[in-house]
């Protein structure tokens, strides 16, 4: 078989950047695979607003925390392809899923590094590896990394969210080197402050902390899903053809 439609998978597209990247990549002509981990309702969500702009998408499982299910992953992202697509490639990979949580070094326990290295780093990795023979020559990889990983977005309490970002972030880089040969692209893309389900209800309910960040930032308000969404779906797009192994920060200039 051969691809006829360009197809991608968005990892963590159940809310948030992901569904924002997820309608942007399907306007932009893309097939969506939509990955869930508890939200299956938020994935449904996602695959009804794709459809609203013309797109076709599908939703499946995947637990980042249980890598010993990320070959039966690869296999229905396989059966998926044929079905609904004809096809045995992916075009385009986004790694966006995640959780956060805060812990000053001090308190810092084991479970959480854990939880962190394995939701942010390890599970990341090892879907790009699985799926990295189904993805097409001149395919595209993006992976959402954070500004926490940068000077710009640094915060008591993150170290361990950042340093896996960061770690996504020169994995990136590797990546880029190693499948140039493929003509496959790799980019991360870092958000600053975002109003999504991400964050909570922080900048509804705390509007001393929106106020803060607002006057932080060159651009004078929060990031909102569908700014990092799009610059994701930018970097999948022939448009950055000419761009890898870039960090791009999307922060509306947060602390310059």
């Amino acid at each position: 078989m051969s691809t006829t439609t360009p197809v991608t998978v968005i990892v963590g597209a159940s809310s948030g950047i992901g569904r924002a990247a997820a309608v942007r990549a399907a306007q932009d002509g893309s097939g969506v695979i939509v990955t869930y981990n508890s939200n299956k309702d938020g994935a449904l969500e996602t695959v009804r607003r794709v459809e609203e702009v013309g797109g076709t998408a599908v939703a499946l499982p995947l637990d980042l925390a249980a890598p010993e299910t990320i070959p039966g992953f690869r296999a229905e992202v396989e059966r998926t392809l044929a079905a609904t697509w004809g096809t045995d490639e992916l075009t385009g990979l986004v790694n966006n899923a995640g959780a956060g949580s805060n812990a000053l070094v001090e308190d810092a326990t084991e479970e959480h590094l854990d939880q962190m290295y394995g939701l942010l780093f390890k599970g990341p990795y090892l879907v790009t590896q699985a799926l990295l023979p189904l993805l097409a020559d001149g395919g595209a990889i993006v992976n959402t990394s954070s500004n926490s990983a940068r000077w710009s977005g640094l915060t008591a309490g993150y170290s361990a969210y950042g340093a896996m970002k960061g770690a996504l972030t020169i994995f990136t880089r590797y990546l880029a080197k190693e499948l140039g040969g493929r003509g496959i692209r790799v980019n991360t893309v870092s958000p600053g402050p975002t109003r999504t389900p991400f964050a909570g209800r922080v900048f509804e309910e705390l509007p001393e902390v929106t106020a803060q960040f607002e006057g932080q930032t060159a651009l004078g308000r929060i990031g909102e899903a569908d700014d990092a969404g799009s610059v994701i779906a930018f970097l999948l797009s022939d448009g950055a053809r000419w761009v890898t192994a870039q960090d791009i920060e999307v922060s509306g200039g947060l602390r310059l």
